[in-house]
């Protein structure tokens, strides 16, 4: 192996267990310093600049603290796309990239012209730009209800050239309003769903650094945001538009009950990758 990864997976071991402190290793070296899997694997040399070797420890210290490798690095991958994140954003996920896939999937063969998508709680952006990239011609808009994020969203999608409406926005007003003159064909939405409760099970580097805003939701309600986009949703989508939301694995019939009594029809239920039930789809 490389001496600079075998140094950088001797300093992350002791915080990380040694699966994850290798592909945290992987990725900076592969990401930040332009090293190749093939030239580490051979054991090939390529000393770093004293510049390079100052940024690395930086890094390090910054990991060491459990700082998420996304935000050190400030970059993450979503469905084959690189967004910008920091501490204001919630980093893009694998089980997300499943929601959007199933979105995609049924939309792609859709007429696409006057297509209108929504992404509720955009985040990075990560939603909105990947369904721009992949129904090309729709109407893609965007809400959040923090600035910091449409901030960072707004930059990924200049970057990796989206045309999206970005709102600034609260889904829980939105929902209460007493209309609404958008109309939608596809509403998209990765919601706040953790319980408090739930923080005790949680690893220190998403309760140290990821925005609680985007994550958590009260015990005695967890099911509120469900509750406000499924509102929103049976008054403003078209005849046969869809609804498709990331959900609490703990309560996956429960929010399709939540939705089909809001009038969403054929509400159905998907498991992620690891077998938890993850997204559902529904329609008006």
């Amino acid at each position: 192996m490389d001496h600079t990864f075998t140094h950088l997976l001797d300093r992350l071991v002791p915080c990380y267990p040694e699966r994850e402190a290798r592909a945290i290793a992987r990725l900076v070296l592969e990401t930040r310093f332009g090293f190749t899997w093939t030239e580490l694997c051979m054991g090939k040399d390529k000393p770093l600049p004293e510049e390079q070797r100052e940024d690395l420890e930086n890094i390090v210290e910054r990991l060491l603290r459990k700082e998420p490798v996304q935000y050190v690095l400030g970059k993450a991958d979503f469905l084959g796309q690189t967004f910008s994140v920091g501490p204001g954003v919630l980093i893009p996920r694998p089980e997300t990239e499943e929601l959007v896939a199933w979105a995609v999937a049924e939309h792609r063969d859709a007429p696409k012209a006057g297509l209108r998508a929504l992404d509720i709680g955009t985040g990075s952006g990560c939603i909105a730009v990947a369904l721009a990239a992949a129904l090309p011609g729709a109407h893609v808009s965007a809400i959040d209800i923090s600035t910091a994020a449409l901030a960072t969203a707004r930059r990924n999608a200049e970057a990796l050239h989206a045309d999206i409406d970005f709102r600034q926005a609260d889904i829980l007003a939105e929902a209460e309003a007493p209309q609404a003159a958008d109309r939608w064909d596809l509403i998209v939405s990765n919601p706040p769903y953790v319980c408090e409760r739930e923080k005790k099970d949680m690893d220190t580097n998403v309760l140290a650094h990821e925005p609680g805003l985007a994550l958590f939701v009260p015990d005695d309600d967890p099911l509120r945001f469900y509750r406000a986009i499924g509102t929103y949703a049976a008054r403003t989508l078209r005849e046969g538009g869809k609804l498709y939301v990331e959900i609490n694995r703990a309560y996956g019939e429960a929010t399709a009950e939540l939705l089909a009594g809001l009038g969403l029809r054929h509400a159905t239920l998907r498991k992620d990758l690891w077998g938890n039930n993850r997204i559902i789809r529904c329609e008006k």
